[in-house]
């Protein structure tokens, strides 16, 4: 069975919780969501030959499990990126996060209890039944976490995200609907996590080609871990 979305955001704000007080609740999506894009293609593509996304051995959330309570988990977590980063092409979008860093996420025993029950939470997940196309699952992610960000904070919604609805209404206004060729384009200047541009995809029946440029370097990165998944 699919995995609901009630337990995917059940989850990432479990996530959230696991790394308060050390760091900017802004920046708990950093975190959170490579773990949940590195348990999503572990999930779907790990031991595949010719899968979209390669998951070399020893780079799997499986791997990343065995490290829990050890003392250099975020060390070897770093790594475990890294490599998933080079193999992928993903250098400077999935490893921007430094698991590492004493002074966000504690020192010695505090940083493997919080790493571990981190790791723990991701666990628990299983994206092997959800279809690699079709589900934007890094996307309602991102805006679930946006939308709970900008509830505690005070501030729009708007200003951090487009939410679904209007991405599948813009789609359908502009009449993405009865494009005819693959080379018929659409670009989105300020893309975000790429959820507009997929829904117009999405909303595409005989393709399109999509572009987008996003200024904050670590929403442009879960633009390109969207486009990948």
């Amino acid at each position: 069975m699919a995995i609901k979305k009630s337990e995917l955001y059940g989850a990432l704000w479990k996530g959230c919780d696991a790394l308060r007080g050390g760091m900017d609740p802004s920046q708990y999506k950093d975190y959170v969501l490579v773990l949940l894009f590195v348990k999503y293609i572990s999930d779907k593509y790990a031991g595949q030959k010719d899968g979209i996304i390669e998951v070399p051995k020893g780079s799997s959330f499986q791997d990343m499990i065995a490290l829990k309570g050890k003392a250099d988990i975020g060390e070897k977590l770093n790594i475990i990126i890294a490599k998933l980063a080079e193999a992928n092409s993903l250098k400077g979008v999935i490893d921007v996060a430094d698991f590492n860093n004493s002074d966000k996420l504690g020192k010695g025993k505090d940083m493997v209890e919080r790493l571990s029950g981190l790791v723990g939470i991701f666990e628990e997940l299983d994206f092997s039944k959800n279809k690699a196309e079709g589900d934007d699952l890094l996307g309602d992610a991102y805006e679930y976490l946006m939308r709970k960000f900008a509830t505690e904070s005070g501030k729009s919604k708007g200003q951090f995200y487009t939410p679904a609805e209007v991405s599948r209404i813009m789609a359908k206004v502009i009449g993405v609907k009865h494009t005819k060729r693959q080379d018929q384009t659409i670009y989105d200047p300020t893309c975000g996590s790429g959820s507009l541009l997929l829904k117009v995809a999405d909303e595409a029946e005989r393709g399109i080609s999509i572009y987008g440029q996003e200024n904050d370097n670590a929403t442009r990165a879960l633009a390109v871990m969207n486009m990948r998944r």
